[in-house]
């Protein structure tokens, strides 16, 4: 079903944005007598410029004339609308809250980054044609600049942010939950499956800022013949199909998918959603939230493109901090169980997401600013406690033993110097995505019948890795019918290569290191975590000489905006391929977690990999079953369900390049060998060092 996500009159929308861009347009030449601080009229005539450029795309877009512009054209006026945002210009951006913490009063630089950063906003509304999103934006701005030039305190002008996002949350939280998990909203389906993907102006219509990975990914994909293509998306789409199978739940009851990816990628994305319809899937194209109501500190998935400048995304990620109040996300939750009821039965027809991931991305070591908003302790506990509410929620309308997930990863072309280096390891990604699943099950089986037989593993670094981890393992009941690891095949995780279990809590300690590692896009050098009865202790890196910003940006890309978290999966990777191909460019760093999973030992923090599933039964191909789903914080579902998840899953892995032994101890005092001196020599697991 389709539903209606806008409820505008046309012509009274039109009428207000006229008038409201009449009043905007005459801001940079108001008379500074009338102002009753001058420099509050300059952060306003920036953002007045901002959107009368905005506007002047959506007439453009309303004459035609912006389909008729040529990729110059269309070059020369996202250069000119990003201009504050690149890189080299942003240290004097009124975007960048050092700069208005040296023009303002400090209680006022938070409610202008809010403000600055949902002016921005504007951009996408006018290009998905939401000009009820677009008048309210104008409006908003107008009411704050009047409220500002009349002598307004900083509260005053927080408390219009906070009623304007709490005034419209009954249309900006529906909207997005409709877009979540129905086709209602055709913006990218219309773009991808109409435009001709050949001209490259069609990336311009997306309303993202389009870079070179977007355009060179784009005209990478276009040189492909149609059957490599075709292999991509299959390979993405039959892993989605075959999860279903593999985890044995009835793929005839689901016919919705959302697809993720990231922009330059249309090609491959185009093939599979032909390859999910013929399946009879209905394909959910969305974008990644942009609007601060939509927001979250921690987690914003959906279709986007790298972005202009990740350190401004970075200065405005706890924007959202003026309106995270009690009331406000009490009611936003009313609002949530209001829409899911008036959608409930889509719903009921989720299959769940395919994620279609890209890396190689340059590195980015985000600067913490003090200038910039953050979140109080109270504040990050009311969005915790917030989201958990809403999984919760969610699943009363999901039946998640019924949905399956798909999640593959393709190189950006900045992972490489040239053409040529990017085409071979494109070419030899599409070996690692593709490679036969059989030979890995049955060396992975020889390694879990190994495993099966132990109380604990120990993980030892090699030369210069200081891990040293016990980790403690279920007992099984009934050797012959149960087990504790997953033999993980090429289906919902592609690639193919890892055993995986969750591991039991009390008695798995010690501590992980890894030299250099790539999580939630930093790249973090000599990363330490210690680790006692399963919850990380402490933490640390080498990124920065402050160990403050060291422990910042691990709270960012581990912790989530939890003090601990439990370690929710040990796994082995198998993938000696993937390894090799990453030695082979020098890309170790650059891998996702996806691929980098499967090169090594992995340890997960957060929920365990059955997490919200943990009463639907799994079984191994050899038929055992895999009793190690719980672990004893999402055991708590049982008395209380709001203290059994933590909604991250974040992977971090030792390459075999850093990894000395993993080895089993038996209750009997026996140690059998998986991996020595990095290497596997499991009799019957030798094949992997292939």
């Amino acid at each position: 079903m389709v539903y209606d996500i806008y409820s505008w009159d046309k012509r009274v929308t039109a009428e207000r944005i006229n008038l409201a861009m009449d009043r905007i347009s005459q801001i940079r030449e108001e008379d500074d007598a009338l102002c009753a601080d001058v420099k509050f009229k300059d952060f306003f005539a920036e953002l007045a410029s901002f959107l009368e450029k905005v506007n002047d795309i959506r007439k453009k877009k309303e004459t035609g004339e912006f389909e008729a512009l040529s990729f110059e054209e269309l070059t020369d006026i996202q250069n000119e609308l990003f201009y504050d945002l690149r890189e080299e210009i942003y240290a004097g951006s009124v975007y960048n809250p050092d700069v208005l913490e040296k023009i303002f009063d400090k209680d006022f630089v938070s409610p202008f980054l809010s403000l600055g950063f949902e002016v921005r906003a504007a951009f996408i509304t006018v290009f998905e044609g939401d000009f009820e999103g677009f008048v309210n934006i104008l409006e908003l701005f107008l009411q704050v600049y009047g409220t500002a030039m009349e002598g307004a305190s900083a509260k005053e002008i927080t408390d219009v942010i906070y009623w304007y996002a709490s005034d419209y949350l009954d249309i900006t939280a529906r909207k997005r939950i409709i877009e979540n998990f129905t086709a209602s909203n055709r913006f990218f389906y219309n773009i991808i499956m109409n435009d001709d993907l050949s001209d490259l102006r069609y990336l311009f219509k997306f309303g993202e800022y389009i870079g070179s990975n977007e355009i060179n990914t784009a005209k990478y994909l276009n040189s492909l013949d149609s059957e490599t293509v075709r292999l991509c998306a299959k390979t993405f789409v039959d892993g989605y199909r075959d999860g279903f199978f593999a985890m044995q739940k009835d793929i005839t009851k689901r016919s919705v998918v959302s697809l993720v990816y990231n922009i330059g990628f249309e090609r491959i994305v185009k093939e599979a959603v032909i390859f999910f319809e013929d399946m009879g899937f209905e394909v959910v194209l969305q974008r990644k939230p942009y609007r601060l109501a939509d927001m979250s500190p921690v987690k914003n998935r959906g279709i986007c493109s790298g972005g202009v400048n990740r350190q401004f995304e970075y200065d405005h990620k706890f924007d959202m901090n003026i309106f995270t109040k009690k009331a406000y996300l009490d009611r936003k939750l009313e609002v949530c169980k209001r829409t899911f009821e008036e959608i409930k039965e889509d719903m009921s027809k989720y299959g769940g997401p395919a994620l279609m991931e890209s890396f190689g991305e340059r590195e980015f070591l985000p600067v913490k600013k003090k200038s910039a908003n953050a979140f109080s302790e109270k504040q990050n506990n009311l969005m915790t406690g917030y989201r958990n509410e809403l999984m919760l929620l969610q699943d009363e309308y999901i039946d998640t033993s019924g949905t399956a997930f798909c999640i593959i990863a393709w190189p950006l072309p900045s992972i490489a110097k040239d053409e040529k280096i990017y085409s071979n390891i494109f070419d030899d990604i599409i070996r690692i995505n593709t490679l036969d699943a059989t030979k890995y099950k049955d060396a992975q089986q020889k390694i879990i019948d190994a495993l099966d037989k132990a109380d604990t593993v120990s993980v030892v670094g090699g030369v210069g890795n200081k891990t040293e981890l016990t980790i403690k393992l279920h007992k099984l009941k009934d050797a012959n019918k149960e087990t504790n690891f997953e033999n993980c095949g090429a289906d919902v995780n592609i690639p193919v290569g890892e055993v995986f279990t969750s591991p039991v809590l009390n008695g798995t300690e010690g501590t992980l290191f890894v030299k250099d590692v790539f999580l939630s896009g930093y790249r973090i050098k000599n990363l330490y975590i210690k680790v006692k009865d399963g919850m990380i202790e402490d933490y640390n890196c080498e990124n920065f000489e402050s160990e403050e910003d060291n422990k910042r940006i691990i709270d960012d890309a581990v912790l989530k905006g939890h003090k601990s978290l439990p370690m929710g999966e040990f796994a082995i990777g198998t993938n000696v391929i993937a390894y090799n191909v990453a030695k082979k460019y020098d890309i170790f760093e650059k891998m996702p977690i996806l691929i980098a999973e499967k090169m090594g030992p992995h340890f997960a923090f957060g929920d365990t990999c059955y997490s919200h599933e943990e009463d639907n039964i799994t079984y191994n191909p050899n038929g055992k079953a895999i009793i190690a789903r719980d672990n004893e914080c999402s055991i708590r579902r049982k008395t209380d369900i709001k203290k059994a998840y933590f909604n991250c899953h974040t992977d971090i892995t030792i390459p075999l390049a850093e990894l000395g032994d993993i080895y089993t101890n038996e209750p009997d005092g026996i140690h059998t060998y998986i991996i020595k001196d990095g290497k596997f020599v499991l009799k019957g697991s030798e094949i992997l060092n292939e």
